[in-house]
């Protein structure tokens, strides 16, 4: 039987998947919490087998421990419903016809866009992309968007389909198209969390 999750253990969850890794001084600051409280709570999870524990090099020279969700820990938080969405994915990659299937990842981008269009106000695209963070950021993904340059870019910092992603880097196509439709130019995927980059980048194309 799977055991069920505490409801004081959910912040660390929901911070973990927008954050992808966290330290016990990084968890303690977001959930104004003691570090005692974090630590109980994340042995909880570490037993569940809902998160994960790794060293990582610090600036002072001593290890220090950051935890992340397991895959387990995404499924049970909900994150994308990944065992449909990976099997819907893989059915559609099972397509022979590349035109048919071609088509079929432009028509979900479309979709999936008309399902955002209507929170999506502003006429120009730095309008829209400021709206476009907003949306996200309701859905707990954490998305920067820089107007700064002649250029604005938007930079997707937690993949919003990290399973598919690391089974098919195709969703990358599907969702470059969704922002070209979402914001109503063509959209060019520039740097990806896939070859270690910081976020997925995404500009307009010139």
């Amino acid at each position: 039987m799977t055991a069920a999750i505490l409801a004081s253990d959910v912040a660390i969850l929901d911070l973990l998947r927008q954050q992808d890794e966290m330290t016990i001084a990084g968890l303690t600051e977001a959930m104004g919490v003691t570090a005692t409280a974090v630590r109980q709570r994340l042995v909880r999870l570490l037993s569940q087998e809902l998160i994960e524990r790794s060293k990582a090099p610090s600036a002072r020279g001593r290890p220090r421990h950051v935890y992340r969700l397991t895959t387990r820990g995404r499924r049970r938080t909900g994150e994308n419903f990944a065992d449909l969405a990976i099997a819907l994915w893989h059915e559609i990659q099972e397509i022979e016809d590349p035109v048919v299937r071609g088509g079929l990842m432009e028509r979900i981008s479309r979709r999936l866009a008309a399902m955002y269009a209507e929170q999506l106000d502003g006429n120009s695209i730095q309008q829209r992309l400021q709206a476009v963070k907003t949306l996200f950021a309701e859905r707990q993904l954490p998305v920067k968007v820089n107007t700064k340059d002649r250029l604005p870019v938007i930079s997707v910092e937690a993949c919003p389909y990290p399973e598919l992603a690391e089974h098919d880097r195709g969703v990358c196509n599907m969702e470059e198209m969704m922002f070209s439709e979402m914001l109503g130019v063509p959209m060019n995927l520039t740097s990806c969390r896939l070859d270690g980059d910081c976020s997925c980048t995404f500009e307009p194309v010139t």
